[in-house]
């Protein structure tokens, strides 16, 4: 009995052991792919989320300053050609 109980203990302690490297191996794994696919995207030139909708909000912000900018500009050209 006392020889199935070492048995068993033993068995358990090498499915932990082997869980925990699993755990470490997939850790490692995770920081490597991380770190590949950071690189991948700084060769890209791809933009995080924060400068994207700063830019898109910029863009925005000219589109209505033109608009109202060739608004003024009609206006002018219309007075312009009234007199």
């Amino acid at each position: 009995m006392n020889n199935r109980s070492t048995i068993v203990d033993e068995f358990a302690r090498l499915v932990t052991d082997a869980a925990g490297l699993a755990s470490g191996m997939r850790r490692e794994v995770d920081t490597v792919v991380r770190t590949q696919l950071e690189r991948l995207l700084a060769s890209m030139d791809a933009v995080n989320r924060e400068e994207f909708e700063a830019v898109k909000e910029m863009a925005a912000r000219a589109r209505d300053e033109n608009e109202r900018l060739a608004a003024r500009l009609a206006e002018l050209e219309a007075k312009l050609a009234a007199k």
